[in-house]
């Protein structure tokens, strides 16, 4: 899994230096740049003009598209997309040449998809929660939600296929496809499995 054993893709004009963590089948595509340090998973998708630093941490089966700077104390887990051009930061006060002693995390929850040009601040985003394209994140984003605009607000709840689900009696969702939600006794969405 790391760089000198090539199990990754990496175009002829990208960056991967020598001690970033890379796994099988992952594609760097041109004028990528991944920093010594960055834990990269399975079968991911760097676009081009990428750059990764060297406190990332990505899961499998990630996709990142072109023009999407990671910053440190960014994580995804399994499955996020990251849509083009979408904007992190990793410290609330910046200033020119002044350095925190630790960057806020930004954590990205499995099967979490970030819509084109969304800015995302230190915050959490739910397992398979979408933030429509443009949307600005100041606060957390509980799973399987939708929320959009500026700053971006709950829209509805979706499911793991991205559609939209409709209440079937006061404490379960369904979507179309035919996967069922509840909220369990901590208010937090789960999908039901197995017929339960």
């Amino acid at each position: 899994m790391n760089t000198k054993e090539k199990v990754f893709y990496q175009h002829s004009a990208s960056i991967v230096d020598e001690h970033a963590l890379i796994g099988v089948k992952t594609r760097i595509w041109a004028f990528a740049h991944v920093l010594a340090g960055a834990v990269i998973g399975d079968n991911c998708n760097l676009c081009d003009h990428t750059f990764v630093e060297g406190g990332v941490k990505l899961g499998n089966r990630v996709t990142v598209k072109c023009g999407v700077y990671l910053w440190d104390g960014i994580i995804a887990e399994d499955d996020v997309f990251i849509g083009p051009c979408v904007a992190f930061t990793n410290d609330l006060r910046p200033r020119s040449k002044q350095y925190p002693a630790q960057y806020s995390k930004t954590i990205l929850r499995q099967g979490c998809s970030l819509g084109a040009n969304s800015t995302i601040l230190p915050v959490t985003i739910g397992r398979y929660a979408m933030v429509g394209a443009g949307s600005v994140i100041t606060r957390d984003v509980p799973d399987f939600a939708l929320v959009f605009g500026n700053p971006a607000k709950f829209k509805c709840w979706i499911c793991r296929c991205g559609h939209k689900l409709a209440a079937n009696d006061h404490k379960r969702l369904e979507c179309g496809c035919g996967q069922k939600y509840w909220f369990n006794e901590n208010h937090i969405m789960e999908d039901i499995r197995n017929g339960n």
